[in-house]
């Protein structure tokens, strides 16, 4: 498996596992076989939130890195509303207590909402510096808002950006990925094979994918893990599909390939506004 730097050093994998919805109905055995079977095929890096199912998602990640935690690196999100500097701490106490962990090893500011993010930063340097997350990061913000970020004081101490990003969601291609690049700061891609099922119904992929032997969601997968610095999180609970997602670290797609993708989902050539989920 590929590994991304984060600007502290640390090495993530360029695949990950995402678990929006997990805990919300389905049996929870078979999310956390599926979680279990990911980490053992290289895909460390789970990404939770407090917001999903209000906390049932920590609690099932909790539950599959049980007797295995030095084998994951745990993502997990704040609130807007919680992002204050008490309500920071606060969130993160619950989530570490869901989790069943002392350290959350990634924390992020979910998107932005009326707390300055001055004061998000402040609370992010105060649990690294108890030791309760390793590293800070944000999702859902623009490039103009990741300048206003690295201007507050700590603020050149964020890891990443989670944003949206998939062929038919690539409007940070004009701006947000190349300002990461410079500032050696990875971008993570949730929702990487799109939501609802269009994009993996797209003739493009499918015509890619006949020539790889794969699938369209492998390679949306394979599209977005091909710039160096993009952590791809796709979710998944069901083993077959955690096994397509591993395999899809192996495809390298061709000029041809990326030709075919650019024709059917054209490349943005203006600013556009950050696309959310």
């Amino acid at each position: 498996m590929r590994q991304v730097r984060l600007p502290d050093g640390t090495n993530v994998p360029a695949l990950g596992q995402g678990t929006w919805k997990m805990g919300e109905g389905r049996p929870r055995a078979e999310e956390v076989a599926a979680l279990r079977l990911g980490l053992e095929l290289g895909m460390t890096l789970i990404d939770t939130a407090e917001m999903y199912g209000d906390g049932a998602s920590e609690e099932v990640v909790g539950e599959a890195i049980a007797g295995r935690r030095d084998a994951a690196f745990i993502v997990s999100k704040v609130y807007p509303h919680n992002a204050s500097k008490r309500g920071t701490v606060a969130a993160c106490e619950r989530s570490l207590k869901r989790l069943h962990v002392e350290r959350i090893d990634l924390y992020l500011l979910h998107w932005r909402g009326g707390v300055p993010l001055a004061e998000t930063v402040a609370a992010f340097e105060g649990l690294r510096a108890a030791g309760k997350i390793g590293a800070w990061g944000v999702s859902n913000l623009d490039t103009d808002e990741m300048d206003e970020l690295r201007g507050a004081p700590g603020g050149m101490g964020c890891a990443t950006d989670q944003v949206l990003y998939n062929p038919s969601a690539r409007g940070i291609e004009f701006d947000l990925l190349p300002w990461s690049a410079a500032h050696a700061m990875p971008l993570m891609a949730y929702s990487p094979v799109g939501q609802g099922g269009r994009l993996l119904r797209a003739a493009a992929l499918a015509g890619v994918g006949r020539r790889h032997g794969a699938t369209a969601a492998q390679v949306a997968l394979a599209w977005a893990m091909r710039h160096p610095g993009v952590i791809a999180i796709p979710k998944s609970s069901s083993m077959q599909h955690v096994r397509e997602n591993a395999a899809a670290a192996t495809i390298e797609l061709t000029p041809d390939d990326l030709s075919a993708i650019d024709a059917a989902f054209p490349p943005p050539r203006h600013k556009q506004s950050l696309a959310m989920l």
